[in-house]
């Protein structure tokens, strides 16, 4: 057998809007650019256009990349290859964290990272020798990284298509939140691409703006302060618009390395709250305690260094109450965010997290992997029912991400800016909330055969799904 093409999918679920996407495939284009030259390459992101199923044959390799919100939408895909004689190939966390489950129906199953085992893979499909599982879990040395080739930034397009490209500079987490997959996918152990790497991969792609897809960036200001003052020396010299990514309260601890990322052009960080609610400081794996008066400090020291502070909050903890919603909108109100985040706990494969509520018979049967999307309720609350997590839930978003809300947010972040920077700090100014306005929408969708959520007026909001 001779290999004729690969095909690479992201498989969709958020659409365009205004004719660009959210989600840059970014783990794609890197897979992309090992992909030898003399072998075709194409990357497929269904948010941007369909699949071409009519174009694939016995000759052609496929691969998908999946969270576990999008196997379902995955499996559909790889039906439909397979069905023009194409062998498939899966990736991605959920089939890192469920290689059995996919083994079912994908040819092969890539587990963990696929930057050493893809070319093998390629390879093996080559001579007819495609094995039905690869493994790389050794969390290889970041200097290790494929460079993103010419024919993949042009074929991609990312500045064109993308409101946000996607950058990543660390990898790893050694926190142990039970409710997290961080670890299970990206391992323990923060591993650090070399600044200079860094450097080059944001001049060739020509971005202005980023956002880092690092579990946990921020822990580095504790683990490798040296390379923290490194980077932010070298990011301070190129021409950004802002960048944004996650980190943990313990950042507001550094004031000499937070003025050095506000000139380093950093617009926010995303930290981790988690909750508001000091009786769940065991399920936050070290990363927050529920104490208000140190959420406030941390925001206001931040605030100080002139950047930015979006607040993940996560609800549905054994210890959470009915009134969490209410008591959390207040500090958010009072808090002075420049945006905000809200999930609902979501119990997802490898985790303790689920494991724990298998052995107490708290997960709700018969739910669909579509909607392990954070935004929908798959379990069964300690100190409340599903109904009344799911309607908190729907209330708060309603509070948050109401226009007005929103721009008021917005506008106040704006103001903390210089004028001078305004018409290059607007768009960061608004664009998580609505984002985030956006990502709550789904909870009017209900999933289909395809895998794939579709509008259905009032679904959610009138209990007629898992989780309303």
């Amino acid at each position: 057998m001779s290999i004729r093409k690969a095909y690479l999918i992201q498989p969709g679920r958020d659409g365009a809007f205004l004719h660009k996407a959210t989600m840059a495939p970014y783990t794609l284009m890197r897979l992309a650019s090992l992909v030898p030259a003399e072998v075709d390459v194409e990357i497929i992101d269904e948010d941007l256009r369909p699949t071409p199923f009519a174009q694939m044959g016995p000759d052609d390799l496929v691969g998908i990349t999946a969270k576990t919100l999008q196997i379902d939408r995955a499996r559909w895909i790889a039906e439909r290859a397979q069905a023009r004689g194409a062998k498939v190939v899966v990736g991605g966390a959920h089939a890192t964290l469920a290689p059995d489950e996919v083994s079912a129906w994908a040819d092969s199953v890539a587990v963990g990272e696929a930057y050493r085992t893809w070319p093998q893979m390629i390879a093996d499909f080559d001579r007819g020798d495609l094995q039905p599982r690869y493994v790389d879990e050794e969390w290889a040395h970041l200097d290790d990284l494929p460079h993103l080739d010419e024919r993949v930034l042009r074929q991609v397009d990312e500045n064109r298509r993308y409101w946000t490209p996607y950058l990543e500079i660390t990898r790893g987490c050694p926190r142990s939140c039970t409710f997290c997959t961080a670890i299970r996918v990206s391992g323990r152990v923060m591993r650090l691409r070399p600044v200079d790497h860094v450097v080059a991969e944001i001049e060739r792609r020509k971005i202005k703006r980023f956002f880092l897809t690092d579990d946990n960036f921020g822990l580095n200001f504790r683990l490798n302060p040296d390379y923290m003052v490194e980077l932010f020396q070298a990011l301070r010299k190129l021409p950004l618009d802002g960048w944004t990514c996650q980190a943990e309260q313990m950042v507001a601890d550094h004031p000499d390395l937070l003025r050095m990322a506000k000139e380093a052009h950093l617009d926010k960080f995303f930290i981790g709250f988690e909750s508001a609610n000091p009786e769940n400081r065991r399920e936050l794996g070290g990363k927050a305690k529920g104490n208000i008066e140190r959420y406030r400090q941390v925001i206001d020291r931040i605030h100080e260094a002139g950047i930015g502070v979006v607040g993940l909050f996560v609800f549905g903890f054994d210890g959470d109450p009915p009134s969490i919603f209410e008591s959390t909108y207040d500090f958010i109100r009072s808090s002075g965010l420049d945006s905000v985040s809200i999930t609902v706990l979501t119990p997802y494969v490898g985790t303790p997290q689920r494991q724990t509520w298998i052995e107490q018979n708290r997960l709700i049967p018969n739910v669909p992997w579509s909607l392990y999307d954070t935004n929908h309720v798959t379990y069964y609350p300690k100190q409340m029912s599903a109904q009344q997590l799911a309607q908190g839930y729907d209330w708060l978003s309603r509070k948050l991400y109401g226009y007005p809300s929103i721009a008021y947010r917005g506008l106040r972040n704006l103001r903390r800016q210089p004028v001078r920077d305004w018409p290059r700090k607007a768009f960061n100014s608004f664009s998580t909330d609505f984002g985030y306005r956006l990502e709550c929408a789904h909870r009017d969708w209900a999933p289909a055969a395809d895998g794939i959520g579709h509008p259905v007026r009032g679904l959610a909001r009138e209990g007629a799904t898992i989780g309303a």
